[in-house]
């Protein structure tokens, strides 16, 4: 078996090691790789059996990796809450109160979201003015760098929720994208004002009183053209969009061969595929998006992340780690609410 060792390196990640897809095989992969290439400790949590079983055929003597054990998985199909509660040592729950207890500083998982969101809000506690976490970053690679939230965990928002949404991408942009002044704009179905349903049409009068950076409405096709670097929606809009972009991105390298095989090497059709790829994948490019709102570091990655999908997700929770995003989330938001409370200052 190959050896563990106990180091004290100055970041440690808690990785779920039986979630997503392909959990703990690649799980338990991606964990080594980062600890290899980033010198990062990483504790993986899950069945030790099974664990133990996929590190034998690892290379990792001396690195910082860990293997701490659970019991049971919270599926997709669970209810996550009623799940805690059926399932209170899973290895979602107990990679989370790593967290808590300052064994790590941050958790990975690429399994249920709902779970992750639910074990965060109850384990690490929500910061002030916010009723749920919500999820957001950078969906489509190289093809723009802005930030759009939320990206599924609020399917039903009031334009409230909309504006802190507006608050934590600022902080977002701010911190990891060393955006100083980042434009914000509300994802609607035309530009103009009092385009959209009734929920944009509020959060628009909210945002246009209450931030200085607001540009207005912006349509699906301005994404791409550097309209904005903060662009908000509901959760049900915003996963739609990044399950879209995922969709196109897998069928035009699918489409690739067929089409330009006659007139490109294959070499180069390959490598315009991995570019396409990192332009609309992004499991690919950032390996996973942090849960915003919580009191800790939590990163939530796409369930058929591979190994080098779930180191960049480390990466990731090492960058708002380092970058003191919570703080700048807690201070954007606290910002907000004073300003919402006491328009006239």
């Amino acid at each position: 078996m190959a050896k563990l060792v106990e180091t004290s390196p100055t970041f440690t990640v808690a990785l779920d090691a039986m979630g997503g897809d392909y959990g703990p095989e690649e799980t338990v992969a991606g964990g080594v790789q980062a600890a290899r290439e980033q010198g990062v400790g990483v504790v993986l949590v899950g069945d030790e059996t099974k664990i133990h079983e996929e590190l034998a055929k690892l290379q990792l003597d001396g690195l910082p990796v860990y293997v701490e054990a659970s019991h049971g998985i919270i599926e997709e199909t669970d209810h996550p809450l009623q799940a805690i509660r059926e399932k209170p040592t899973a290895s979602i729950v107990e990679a989370t109160k790593l967290v808590r207890t300052g064994r790590t500083q941050a958790v990975v998982s690429m399994g249920s979201t709902g779970g992750a969101m639910a074990t965060s809000s109850l384990i690490l506690g929500l910061v002030e003015g916010m009723e749920r976490p919500a999820l957001g970053g950078p969906i489509l690679g190289q093809l723009s760098s802005a930030v759009i939230l939320d990206l599924g965990s609020n399917v039903d928002c009031r334009p409230s929720q909309l504006l802190g949404f507006a608050a934590i991408g600022t902080a977002f942009a701010r911190k990891i994208q060393h955006i100083e002044n980042p434009r914000i704009a509300l994802l609607s179905v035309g530009a103009e004002e009092g385009k959209g349903n009734r929920q944009v049409r509020e959060a628009y009068s909210l945002f246009q009183e209450n931030l200085q950076n607001f540009v207005g409405n912006i349509e699906g096709v301005d994404i791409f053209h550097d309209k904005a670097d903060v662009i908000v929606c509901d959760g049900f809009v915003g996963n739609i969009l990044l399950k879209f972009a995922e969709g196109l991105g897998m069928k035009l390298i699918a489409s690739l061969p067929a089409l330009l095989e006659s007139a490109m090497p294959r070499e180069s059709i390959l490598k315009l595929g991995e570019g396409l790829l990192s332009g609309t994948n992004v499991a690919e490019t950032l390996g996973g998006a942090p849960l915003f709102g919580v009191k800790g570091v939590s990163i939530v990655g796409h369930g058929r992340s591979r190994a080098p999908n779930i180191a960049s997700a480390v990466h990731m929770a090492k960058r708002v780690w380092d970058s003191g995003m919570n703080d700048a989330v807690e201070k954007e938001l606290s910002a907000l609410h004073q300003k919402v409370a006491n328009p006239y200052g």
